[in-house]
């Protein structure tokens, strides 16, 4: 009779030991199931006028293609003005979606045409070298510093349409000033990362090519360190970079936000994922 009664009650701590964990699993099934999708952020100004705050939302490759669209605008030597333009050309032609197809031939961010001279279709479907024939060909526009924005763009571009840039200029714009560093933190992105064996690739060399900044050992002055800053946050989901840090703020993929945290001396620092053991 002892025996039966302790069977009894180790079957029931079985029992409830599995139950136990199996509740576990449901309830992080149903929270990575809810986790919020990947998605980016830039704002006219920052929290603290958040009365007065305009928010344009991105998706992840988004992000990435506007911020490459940005800093190669700084590596080329162009003012920011001329960032605003090539964003909201890319916004008319492809919504900053890197498309391989378009009207007849055309591709890409800007949806440049290989039988029109823009390049190869390899060539046109790097986003950085698409935004560099981008500014090669704007910087040919006589006066094309005063012209509004939807000209300029058209000059380049010789739309059918060509006053339909001209509708993303409020985007365009919030985006070159947080991009080009005007507004601090003004980028932000969330997502979440599954563990991996592999290391994190790291995110120099595509920094080099596209800002000419190959190594971070060094202090920035606060524009140029904001620009590299914003262009880690969005492509941090490829580098699977997990927190970018910056003149005394720091900011983390789990939460999406930009955090006050030291050291305040000018260098741009990044954290990667670990690769699972």
């Amino acid at each position: 009779m002892a025996v039966s009664t302790a069977v009894r009650r180790i079957g029931a701590t079985i029992v409830v030991v599995a139950l136990v964990g199996a509740v576990v699993v449901v309830v992080r099934a149903l929270q990575h199931h809810n986790a919020p999708p990947p998605s980016c952020a830039v704002s006219t100004s920052t929290p603290a006028a958040a009365n007065s705050t305009v928010t344009y939302t991105l998706d992840i490759d988004q992000a990435a293609n506007s911020t490459t669209i940005a800093v190669v605008g700084k590596r080329l030597g162009m003012p920011d003005h001329a960032v605003t333009v090539a964003l909201a050309a890319a916004l008319q032609e492809s919504k900053l979606h890197n498309l391989p197809y378009g009207d007849r031939d055309s591709l890409g961010l800007f949806q440049q045409r290989p039988s029109q001279g823009w390049g190869t279709t390899t060539e046109i479907l790097t986003p950085s070298y698409a935004a560099a024939a981008f500014y090669r060909e704007l910087k040919k526009v006589d006066g094309w510093e005063k012209l509004p924005i939807t000209d300029a763009a058209q000059k380049v571009q010789r739309s059918g349409a060509p006053t339909a840039y001209a509708q993303w200029e409020p985007e365009a714009r919030t985006l070159a000033v947080a991009l080009t560093g005007e507004n601090p933190a003004g980028l932000t992105c969330r997502f979440s990362l599954g563990r991996s064996p592999e290391r994190a690739p790291t995110p120099l060399p595509s920094l080099g090519i596209e800002l000419g900044v190959s190594s971070l050992d060094r202090t920035f002055a606060t524009a140029r360190g904001w620009t590299i800053a914003s262009w880690l946050v969005a492509h941090a989901q490829q580098f699977r970079v997990t927190t970018v840090s910056f003149e005394g703020r720091e900011w983390r993929a789990a939460t999406g936000r930009w955090h006050a945290k030291n050291p305040t001396d000018g260098r741009v620092r990044y954290s990667q994922q670990p690769a699972a053991t």
